[in-house]
């Protein structure tokens, strides 16, 4: 019996520290979603409409759940990144088309992550013309001079880092019933503002980018098809954080913004309005969350980026190589950071026009990329047994769905808006 216990207890340990060793990908893309573009929406969702959009976090976890798992099987059994399956399925031509709308969206989506820098050390009194270049040059030599190992460690930390907008709801003293009453019970209204924010929630939580570095990291961490149930794990955790950081932005802003009538356009006005209602730390650490969201996705986003072009047409790429091994690799992610940190030093840049065409690009892109993923997935060619289930597929085509109908909406507006004048 002490022998069976014992070795029951060995074998935990081990379960324990494979899952450790696995333990990255996933919740280091999770993560990343809560972007500088993320917080705003959830921020501004709180301070408009209060509690009743957090029912939206529930679709939006399971989609999440859905479409990264798909990207770690797909990178676990065939140990190709979602840009190599693209082109060799669709071919060069369709790809190159995809990937220069991606890298255009991309590098706008950089430039918000660099301008949430500006904005969220702003607020601590120091400039963008110090901020905004310091960490470029961080994240660069993070990236360049380090290896994915040292770089995952350091992506875990921000992670972790992003639950400090569980404090900062707390602090604010929310109503709990309202919070109950609102998930338990879903509120639709089909006026334009509710519905575009509606979309916006779920829409924000998959992101183009976040399907290739997904699927590049999975390969680049060498996990093996035997591990996979520990992807799986490691897949949910990142969800799970995801939603749970979002839901707590909601409820920071829900419980003070709402509550005094407070509007805001960006994070940064949400970290500043929270002082007077919730107290000077609350601020501090909603501002605090707001940089590390955003050092965080200024590193992932041209790294995904550059993972996903060299991957497609055939350069080397990897953190693990070094400069004179991939030098595409490497030369394409300077550049994404190089022209973003430009339009942001601009006195003047229009970055919310920015923030709004990246959003759109990303919408029109989406629903190409995970309609790609799930032909891809269900190849038995491809995947063999491990092709997608039926729940699988219903919550994938869905969503593809509910993208181009946010598509549309997105392209449709501008006319809308000039007959509704």
């Amino acid at each position: 019996m002490v022998k069976e216990e014992t070795a029951n207890k060995r074998n935990f340990f081990t379960l324990l520290l494979i899952f450790f060793s696995i333990l990255g990908p996933g919740i280091v893309t999770g993560s990343v979603d809560n972007d500088a573009g993320g917080i705003t929406t959830y921020s501004v969702a709180g301070a408009l409409y209060g509690y009743k959009l957090l029912w939206t976090l529930i679709p939006s976890l399971i989609i999440l759940l859905v479409v990264q798992e798909m990207n770690a099987r797909m990178g676990i059994v065939t140990g190709k990144g979602l840009a190599d399956l693209i082109r060799e399925n669709f071919g060069v031509k369709i790809t190159f088309v995809i990937f220069l709308g991606l890298v255009i969206a991309d590098i706008g989506n950089t430039a918000t992550e660099f301008a949430g820098v500006a904005g969220s050390l702003n607020i601590f009194g120091i400039s963008k013309y110090i901020s905004v270049p310091l960490v470029a040059i961080a994240v660069w030599l993070l990236v360049v001079y380090g290896n994915y190992r040292l770089a995952e460690r350091v992506f875990l930390v921000f992670s972790f880092c992003l639950l400090s907008y569980v404090v900062s709801a707390i602090l604010a003293k929310p109503e709990w019933h309202e919070i109950g009453s609102s998930l338990l019970r879903p509120t639709m209204h089909l006026n334009k503002g509710y519905l575009s924010m509606v979309l916006g929630i779920v829409g924000t939580t998959v992101a183009p980018w976040m399907q290739f570095y997904m699927q590049s990291a999975v390969i680049e961490k060498g996990i093996k098809i035997e591990e996979y149930k520990f992807a799986v794990w490691d897949v949910v955790i990142g969800c799970v954080a995801t939603i749970v950081v979002a839901f707590f932005i909601i409820v920071a802003c829900a419980a003070t913004l709402n509550k005094n009538g407070i509007v805001i356009n960006e994070a940064k006005d949400a970290a500043v309005s929270l002082k007077p209602f919730a107290g000077a730390f609350a601020s501090e650490l909603f501002a605090f969350g707001l940089f590390v969201a955003s050092v965080f996705s200024a590193a992932i986003l041209p790294l995904a980026t550059a993972f996903y072009v060299c991957e497609a047409f055939g350069f080397e790429a990897g953190i693990n190589k070094k400069l004179k091994e991939a030098p595409q690799f490497y030369a394409l992610f300077t550049s994404i950071i190089t022209i973003a940190i430009g339009i942001i030093l601009i006195p003047n840049a229009p970055l919310i026009a920015i923030t709004i065409w990246s959003q759109v690009l990303n919408a029109m892109l989406l629903p190409i990329v995970i309609m790609s993923m799930i032909i891809i997935v269900n190849n038995k060619r491809i995947m063999g047994k491990f092709v997608n289930n039926g729940f699988q597929n219903i919550v994938g085509w869905s969503t593809t769905i509910i993208l181009i109908a946010l598509t549309i909406m997105l392209l449709m507006a501008p006319i809308l808006q000039r007959f509704l004048k």
